[in-house]
């Protein structure tokens, strides 16, 4: 027989566990799979995975962008934390970390505090490492000249391991 508390349930949007679902989907990255193709411009504060193809701009402000290995990406990319595994053409700016893994190739300028070649990676790119504001102001006596500038790689060659050099 229909009851009361039943038409409760079934009427509230998302049923009875839409609270965890939706707790669920904000520590899920959002993903687009291989064989999607996207033109435009993708933004946010969330963690992102693309494994498609994009043409554009990404902006994940505080997010972790993950580059998939079947991905092509030609945009300006900006995020906290940006990690390739497929193919990157476009400037790309991350707060903390860069990592190119070994199936990953970055074309482009890059700016980033820390980065993380795996043996494989393809890099053609000026790497600019800044120096925190922050820190420089905690010194005293400190002051900004050349040795304080970012640095750059002197050209657009691929970063190439010595042969038989053991590192």
């Amino acid at each position: 027989m229909w009851r009361k508390e039943d038409s409760k349930l079934k009427s509230s949007p998302g049923g009875p566990h839409a609270g965890s679902l939706e707790q669920d989907s904000m520590n899920t990255p959002a993903a687009v799979n291989r064989g999607i193709k996207i033109k435009g411009e993708i933004s946010g504060q969330g963690d992102f995975f693309l494994d498609g193809d994009l043409e554009g701009k990404i902006s994940l402000g505080s997010g972790t962008l993950t580059i998939g290995p079947n991905s092509r990406v030609n945009a300006e990319i900006e995020a906290r934390i940006v990690e390739i595994r497929g193919e990157v053409i476009g400037a790309l700016r991350a707060c903390e970390r860069v990592h190119i893994w070994s199936t990953g190739k970055l074309t482009g300028p890059m700016e980033t505090r820390g980065i993380v070649i795996e043996d494989g990676a393809v890099l053609h790119s000026k790497v600019a490492v800044p120096q925190a504001e922050a820190q420089k102001a905690d010194l005293p006596g400190a002051s900004v000249n050349e040795t304080d500038q970012p640095l750059q790689a002197s050209s657009e060659e691929p970063l190439q391991r010595a042969k038989g050099s053991g590192a």
